[in-house]
């Protein structure tokens, strides 16, 4: 039995969102609900405390007690039903500010949204902008049906049957719990971020990696049950703050501290999956003061560099590697030119899989997209993960749980 949270928006289409708490909990699952003051208006207390025989959660805090994050910490699973195109708007931007957006900002059980709303509404730019947020997050919005509308009008934004909302969201809640323990009892470490190699005391070489797909694999690993160390290279605090509880976190500045972390910690590891942005080259001396421009000389500073050991095909060819070794490779150009650049690197890393990853203005580095092409140790194409960079992560932790299961066989 999970415990599902339903979360009710105030439009019209309130007056369904019953038959989902009736359908879940004939599914044998536990439901909460938490409502808006103004979908009260549609659907009462009294009505959400008869059918589900506890309070319905309205008030920001209440008894003394954080209830939103009361609610989050134990949802296994959020219905939004319905989703109006204010509450759309809200969770996109992040507010929270009513018991529904509380819930769902605080939690990391899976979303499912169902949007219900005028026609224009549904198919105004803004409306549509936003529920690409919310899917790029890895939050699961049902497309409205067609029909007859609440304003008199007919056309698309209808609420779809409660049943089929209840019976995709299940099914969504079935995926999720089947991934949890796709890794149980494996241990993955990760390295994320972008190394800085140090010119003087105030200056470095480095890169624009923010670290957060690496750290949306940490995350997808641990949901699915592995024991989880990330190696980060200079990422946030706040980012960091965000992996689930029990991640093991390693901080390292630079590609020789980067290295020596992950051969100490892939020993007993099952898999490696370097994110990390290392740099390919270091200053042969970093000088032990700024360096300053010398008003006497137009010369600029001759800096050497020397090359950075490559973590990646040194653990890939070692005859300690894990079972599982998987490397990522930035890079820009064409399609041909990307391709061409990552067969020849699967061919040479000696890891089992390397993730082409696309980079540029609005894909890769950031808080943006990603796009990943997959090829295997002979530089041959085998999957491709488009999306968010926590879709991209769940896709690739299935990929890691799939090889490794293989290999027990």
């Amino acid at each position: 039995m999970a415990t599902v949270v339903v979360g009710v928006t105030g439009g019209v289409a309130a007056f369904k969102a019953p038959i989902v708490v009736r359908e879940c909990q004939r599914a044998g699952h536990d439901v909460y609900v938490a409502a808006t003051r103004a979908s009260l208006e549609f659907v009462g207390r009294s009505t959400w405390e008869g059918i589900t025989s506890r309070p319905v959660a309205v008030e920001i805090a209440g008894e003394g007690r954080a209830e939103h994050v009361e609610l989050a910490r134990i949802a296994d699973l959020i219905i939004v039903v319905p989703a109006t195109a204010n509450s759309l708007a809200r969770l996109a931007a992040g507010f929270a500010d009513d018991m529904v957006s509380l819930t769902v900002l605080a939690s990391h059980a899976p979303v499912v949204v169902a949007p219900a709303m005028h026609s224009n509404m549904w198919l105004a730019p803004a409306t549509q902008a936003n529920v690409r947020t919310l899917r790029e997050r890895g939050i699961h919005v049902i497309d409205p049906s067609s029909g007859a509308l609440g304003s008199g009008d007919s056309g698309i934004g209808r609420l779809p049957d409660p049943e089929e909302i209840a019976h995709q969201a299940l099914e969504v809640l079935s995926a999720y719990e089947q991934a949890s323990h796709a890794l149980a009892g494996r241990t993955v470490v990760v390295t994320a971020g972008g190394t800085r190699e140090p010119i003087d005391p105030v200056r470095f070489l480095g890169n624009q990696s923010s670290g957060r797909q690496g750290l949306a694999i940490a995350s997808a690993a641990a949901r699915a049950g592995a024991a989880v160390r990330v190696i980060a290279a200079n990422i946030e605090s706040a980012l960091l703050a965000g992996l689930p509880s029990g991640v093991q976190v390693t901080r390292v500045g630079n590609a020789l501290q980067m290295r020596e972390a992950t051969v100490n910690q892939v020993a007993d590891a099952d898999a490696l999956v370097m994110t990390a942005a290392v740099a390919d080259f270091r200053p042969e001396a970093a000088s032990q003061s700024k360096i300053k421009k010398d008003p006497t000389n137009e010369e600029a500073p001759t800096i050497r560099l020397v090359r950075n050991p490559d973590i990646l095909a040194e653990i890939g060819h070692s005859k300690k590697r894990p079972p599982l070794v998987i490397g990522f490779a930035a890079e820009t150009g064409t399609d041909e030119e990307i391709l061409a650049y990552g067969a020849d690197k699967a061919t040479r890393k000696g890891a089992d899989f390397i993730c082409l990853n696309r980079v540029g203005e609005s894909v890769g580095f950031g808080d943006v997209s990603n796009d990943i092409h997959i090829l295997d140790a002979n530089g041959h194409i085998v999957g491709r993960y488009v999306g968010s960079k926590d879709e991209v992560a769940a896709g690739l932790v299935g990929h890691m749980a799939s090889f490794l299961d293989n290999l027990k066989r």
